[in-house]
């Protein structure tokens, strides 16, 4: 899922008999490519599946399709994105030439994106909208008046060395917290600042040049300030947490801490006053997500000059706002951010951004819209249907896990039955009507528009947690569970073809958005997910012998993934990726058993010689078809959870027996995996 700080319905189950498959003879039935869901011409013939299943799915797209210059990653979730994304044009664009009243949804959407598009106005106006931002960094005497300063940047998108989100607190979960977060960083991870691997001290010579560039820019420069700047964020990095340990979420959700207790842990760093000038006021209680590094930052803060403090800040307000400047910044920033950082190779079309922007500022206002427009009520119905099935897998397999106690058994069942999906869009919408847009002032929009989602958060910390919001937009393309609130959510963009397609054969759906649907069931039983329960509280409900064999079976996933190297010397981390690869193993099996559930024992019909379990696999291996600039995959092993798309696609199918038993595998094969190696969790 996507994380909701700046990186987050119990059902009537249909039980369904599983019985013998019957006898019936299938014909070799010729269908349309789109009806069958995939097109047998593009299956890689000359490799055998038994030996690389991803190539033999994706090896001729892969061959035949170029990265376009303006993505540093192309594959199936960057087609359905750019789908999503013309579409969002038209209801955008249409918005912008309308005569909508003022203050109007449609009025503000227009003049945001008009806004964006007037590039003279951008080129005119220069840096002059940052020069009162700009008088407030440099005004700053003291330390205790830079702290000050850190709350009221957060609320405008300035990076500084704090960050935060809203969310459940795990002990009460109808009850908001604020959770405060390490951050202040400009490249991506940690190991940026820290790793001396070759490509890693080249990206911090070619940062150091970058930051030189941008000040000049700007007409702010002093030689020494990169290295003052880097210097700054080397010290934070230093003390932040690994993404490993940002996982565990057991021990982060426990760190409550008053005031008191704050100033306690962080001498020189007053929370009062960051608290006061945040907008949070004096909460009774808040996380502390990472205490280490909160128990250094005061010392940290105090033991560097303000004056360098002002050049760390002056280049984050430059930062935070370059992609609306002039077209000279908005090139170099282009050119760190995503050329040299990711392998794109040429900044997306300027249309394009100011979708992206509207998207960022008024989701909501743009996805009522884009559901009333593009999401069919026949796709909602069909996905319930799948997911009904999903749950009564769950139910069953939990029911014969071999190595369970009864005892967990029950929870996890009380758990399952708990959970709550949402398909498509919310019920209740945002509402926009204090947000302020002015088509002539680009700047001072994206500065109310940070404004407006900050208030909204803080505004939630004083009232119970509202169950019917949603944490992505409709038109975004992916999905999420959230543990607080034991709720999976499936948004409208993300069921489209060719992730379901309501026309399509439903063994290669059940590959691919049944594969999705199970992933996001599966993360409320990963290695994390699991420690709440299905009232969203953090609790340990599992017996120590359960516990115990849990950790010992996932460890053997671990040890999998950490063989994998996609780049010489750069593997992926087991650890780090656990609990999505958890998901998606899980996932995978569940969407099978729910496929089976759905044909209760009619052997499916064999359709242009494919059987039904090898349309399943697949309509999965396709799910994940893509191509990644190695800049890009360099960055997503440092720090992304996920595993790379075409090891979610071998290192998952080695684990399942039913695919061994579709495409015959055997000891000798490419996908072969020694049965006792194969990891065995649900």
């Amino acid at each position: 899922m996507i994380r909701i700080f700046p990186i987050c319905i119990a059902m009537t189950v249909l039980c369904a008999g599983c019985g013998q498959l019957s006898q019936i003879t299938p014909t070799d039935t010729p269908v349309p490519a789109r009806r069958l869901g995939f097109d047998p011409a593009e299956l890689d013939t000359t490799i055998r599946p038994q030996d690389d299943f991803y190539a033999y799915v994706n090896n001729l797209w892969i061959q035949s399709t170029r990265i376009p210059p303006e993505w540093s990653k192309y594959g199936t979730m960057q087609i359905v994105y750019e789908k999503t994304e013309q579409q969002l044009k038209t209801i955008i664009q249409a918005a912008a030439t309308n005569s909508a009243s003022a203050d109007s949804n449609s009025k503000k959407t227009g003049d945001l994106y008009n806004s964006f598009m007037n590039t003279a106005r951008t080129e005119e106006l220069g840096l002059s909208p940052l020069a009162p931002e700009l008088e407030r960094i440099n005004t700053l005497h003291n330390h205790d008046e830079l702290i000050h300063y850190f709350g009221q940047a957060l609320a405008i998108g300035i990076t500084v060395p704090i960050d935060f989100y809203i969310d459940a607190n795990a002990a009460q979960p109808d009850q908001t917290l604020a959770y405060i977060w390490q951050s202040g960083l400009g490249l991506p991870d940690r190991e940026y600042y820290l790793s001396e691997s070759p490509r890693l001290i080249e990206v911090r010579s070619q940062y150091r040049t970058h930051i030189a560039k941008m000040l000049s820019l700007a007409g702010w420069e002093n030689t020494a300030d990169a290295e003052t700047i880097i210097n700054i964020e080397k010290l934070l990095a230093e003390q932040h947490w690994s993404g490993v340990q940002n996982r565990d979420r057991e021990k982060i959700y426990s760190n409550k801490y008053t005031i008191d207790a704050a100033n306690a842990l962080s001498p020189g760093f007053d929370w009062t006053i960051f608290l006061d000038s945040g907008g949070f006021g004096a909460p009774e209680q808040f996380i502390i997500a990472q205490p280490d590094y909160f128990a250094a930052l005061g010392e940290i803060i105090r033991s560097i000059p303000v004056e360098d403090w002002r050049t760390y800040l002056r280049f984050n307000l430059l930062r935070a706002f370059a992609p609306y400047l002039n077209a000279a910044i908005v090139a170099e920033n282009f050119n760190f951010s995503r050329r040299i950082l990711r392998g794109q190779e040429q900044i997306r079309p300027r249309w394009k951004r100011g979708i992206r922007l509207v998207n960022a500022s008024l989701g909501e206002a743009v996805g009522r819209i884009y559901v009333e427009q593009y999401f069919p009520p026949d796709a909602k119905q069909r996905i319930d249907k799948m997911i009904e099935n999903l749950r009564t897998a769950f139910q069953q397999s939990i029911d014969t896990l071999t190595w369970m106690t009864d005892e967990t058994k029950q929870a996890a069942q009380e758990k399952l039955a708990l959970f709550t999906t949402k398909i498509g869009y919310p019920e209740k919408w945002q509402d926009y009507t204090t947000l302020k847009i002015d088509d002539s002032d680009l700047i001072g929009n994206v500065r109310r528009a940070h404004e407006f989602s900050h208030q909204e958060a803080i505004a939630k910390l004083a009232n119970k947690v509202d169950r019917s919001e949603w944490s992505m937009t409709p038109q975004t393309v992916n999905a999420y569970y959230r543990p607080t609130l034991n709720e999976i959510v499936f948004p409208a963009a993300i069921l489209q073809p060719p992730f379901f397609d309501v026309t399509a054969d439903d063994a290669l759906n059940y590959g691919s958005i049944g594969a999705v649907i199970g992933h996001e069931f599966s993360h409320g039983f990963d290695d994390q997910g699991r420690k709440f329960d299905g009232h969203g509280r953090l609790t340990d409900w599992w017996t120590e012998v359960d516990t115990s064999e849990y950790e010992v079976r996932s460890a053997g996933l671990v040890q999998q993934y950490d063989a994998f190297l996609p780049i010489p010397d750069q593997a992926i981390n087991g650890k780090l990726t656990l609990g999505e690869n958890i998901a998606d193993l899980a996932g995978l099996i569940m969407a099978y058993r729910a496929w089976q559930i759905l044909i209760d024992g009619v052997k499916p019909q064999v359709i242009n010689g494919f059987s039904g379990d090898e349309r399943f696999f697949i309509g999965y291996a396709q799910t994940w078809r893509a191509k990644i600039h190695e800049e890009s995959l360099s960055e997503m092993l440092l720090s992304d959870p996920h595993s790379p798309p075409n090891y979610r696609v071998i290192g998952v199918l080695r684990n399942m027996q039913e695919f061994y038993t579709a495409f015959g595998i055997a000891s000798g094969d490419g996908m072969y995996l020694p049965a006792e190696q194969r990891a065995h969790i649900w």
